[in-house]
């Protein structure tokens, strides 16, 4: 928090004060969410701005009131971030940082290092500081993917089915040494290097290209039936390279023949280019890394519904024109240069929305709250109802009301955050069957907007829901935040009140040994100095300060202590006041 913030936040404080609170750490105060109707409102003008005439039209008479859909672009020289909008509200949020290299997606020629077959794995070195895990499925990958409907299979002559290898054969078939094609499925996290798979896919605007599999099919999320027959006919007509398989993408709904020619004929040359790459090289290197967020958003996230994309940058903007040329022309014109004084985040109410994404506790509109917390294992979310208003007067419908909020409340975090892994959702508890169904029902639906593989197990008696998420890569907040260097991560530090009781414990165990040495010899009384952190001097000094006399009476010794601010709360020094050598 800066001095102009806490200035802003308590203006009767003083400079002296204000320096004083600088140096303590920033407090993190109640989320305030912000007006609900005002950003509606204020999308709405948006949307009369911006929106097409004819467009306007066509939601009038089909008396359609679809949400005003804006990607925000902030490019700046350390980061770039991506904001998805829907009426003004913050539904998908990513962040590239400068310097950081992001792996999935990138296509490695490796060299099998080694063989786990306990762990049923094989270890590759791809020419990065980690070796990447391949499991041995992955190795043979049966390509069987229920989020496709095969439509046809991509080979002249009559299909013959592959012999399938057993895992147990999987060493003889690829001993260490054996070069391999893989492709980075997760990124590194934590100490874990990254996982890869042989079943190469480069996605494209409309299509994702199998290079090595020869399946054709339609994403399921197409749900439109005759729209599906359609897709099927443009899938059986198209010219595929034999033994090469393609998927229609959700992008490729309602979309003509010409744009999945055109977006397969990129596709193509970027596989010759990795084929290229590939001829005549050896050891480890890199053939292909997905593009940078700008064309990954042009990519993934510019649809027909999107009514807008806004950058600040005239560089990126530029480049950004230049890839939706080479793909959509017709929208072109959603793109636009932001050129206002103010910081494009802050002129659509972003920053505070982003402030809140990173916050423990997420307010809900009923008055209850959501509290998440990430572990390295997994992420725990619990559901408090918190300082509730209750309209109805009747219990039961406000807790269905607080867990139908919160499964909408955490299905947007877990997008926002970029959360994976096992998630640990603890509703409040409701003896209903019926009840629970709904808050299930919410849940999956509100899982539908997201485009990472999940699994979502009903919710127990106990109000537990488990959920699984694709992770690819670390969740933002690990990237926004780093390892606290005082309490390396545990969140608390041992209290000055344990501190004291282990420092006097250890001095009477130094005096029990040293005393009768002492004694023998007929030395001098012994004088003994503790070098310790000034917060737990202040504690010796008060609350222990009878115990400490007790100690010099008892051992007839003298105790003598120094504050060093540089020194941890938990860390301390006992030594020998006259010699100064450690006592232990």
């Amino acid at each position: 928090m800066s001095k102009k913030q806490i200035k802003k936040s308590s203006p009767k404080l003083s400079e002296k004060q204000l320096d004083e609170e600088l140096r303590k750490p920033p407090v993190e105060g109640p989320p305030k969410p912000l007006p609900a109707r005002r950003i509606k409102k204020q999308a709405n003008r948006r949307a009369k701005r911006s929106r097409p005439f004819l467009q306007k039209i066509v939601h009038a008479v089909k008396r359609e009131s679809p949400p005003f859909r804006e990607i925000i672009i902030n490019a700046e020289p350390l980061e770039t971030r991506v904001a998805v909008l829907e009426d003004g509200v913050i539904e998908r949020f990513e962040v590239e940082r400068a310097g950081e290299e992001r792996l999935v997606g990138a296509v490695f020629k490796g060299r099998i290092q080694n063989l786990e077959p306990g762990l049923k794995a094989a270890f590759v070195n791809i020419g990065q500081p980690k070796n990447a895990f391949l499991h041995y499925w992955d190795i043979v990958p049966s390509y069987k993917d229920s989020s496709i409907e095969v439509v046809r299979r991509n080979t002249k002559g009559p299909v013959r089915k592959k012999k399938k290898i057993p895992l147990k054969d999987i060493p003889k078939h690829y001993p260490v040494g054996t070069e391999i094609l893989v492709q980075i499925t997760k990124g590194q996290i934590g100490t874990k290097g990254p996982r890869t798979t042989t079943n190469i896919s480069l996605p494209g605007r409309f299509l994702v290209l199998m290079p090595k599999n020869d399946q054709c099919g339609i994403s399921r999320k197409i749900e439109d039936n005759a729209e599906r027959a359609r897709l099927r006919k443009v899938l059986r007509t198209m010219t595929i390279p034999d033994g090469m398989g393609v998927i229609i993408r959700t992008a490729g709904e309602g979309k003509k023949m010409r744009f999945f020619i055109r977006d397969l004929h990129l596709l193509l040359k970027t596989w010759k280019d990795i084929e290229k790459k590939l001829d005549g090289r050896r050891g480890s290197f890199c053939l292909y890394r997905e593009p940078a967020i700008i064309g990954r958003t042009v990519r993934d996230f510019l649809t027909e519904e999107v009514d807008r994309i806004l950058i600040d940058n005239q560089t990126d903007w530029a480049k950004m024109r230049s890839a939706v040329a080479r793909v959509s022309k017709r929208s072109l014109g959603k793109i636009t240069l932001f050129k206002d004084s103010i910081p494009i985040f802050e002129r659509f109410n972003i920053e505070r929305q982003i402030e809140q994404t990173f916050q423990r506790r997420v307010p809900l509109p009923s008055g209850g709250e959501v509290v998440i917390e990430e572990t390295e294992a997994l992420v725990a979310v619990d559901v408090n109802t918190g300082s509730h208003r209750n309209k109805t007067g009747h219990d039961k419908d406000f807790i269905l009301q607080v867990n139908l909020e919160a499964a909408s409340a955490i299905a947007r975090q877990i997008r926002l955050r970029n959360i994976g892994g096992l998630i640990i959702i603890d509703f409040i508890d409701m003896k209903n069957r019926r009840a629970r169904q709904k808050v299930l029902y919410r849940m999956r639906r509100e899982m539908q907007k997201d485009k990472a593989k999940k699994h979502i197990l009903p919710i127990t008696q106990l109000g537990i829901m488990q959920m699984t998420r694709q992770r690819q890569e670390v969740s933002i907040s690990t990237g926004v935040y780093t390892g606290c260097p005082y309490c390396h991560g545990r969140g608390i530090v041992k209290a000055a009140r344990t501190i004291s009781v282990e420092i006097q414990r250890q001095i009477t165990s130094i005096l029990r040994r040293l005393k009768p040495k002492d004694s023998d010899n007929g030395h001098d009384k012994l004088t003994i100095r503790v070098m310790l952190n000034p917060t737990v001097l202040e504690r010796l000094r008060s609350e222990d300060k009878s115990l400490l006399v007790d100690i010099e009476r008892l051992y007839d010794v003298k105790l003598s202590f120094r504050a060093d601010p540089s020194y941890h709360v938990e860390n301390f020094r006992i030594i020998n006041a006259v010699t100064g050598s450690e006592l232990r």
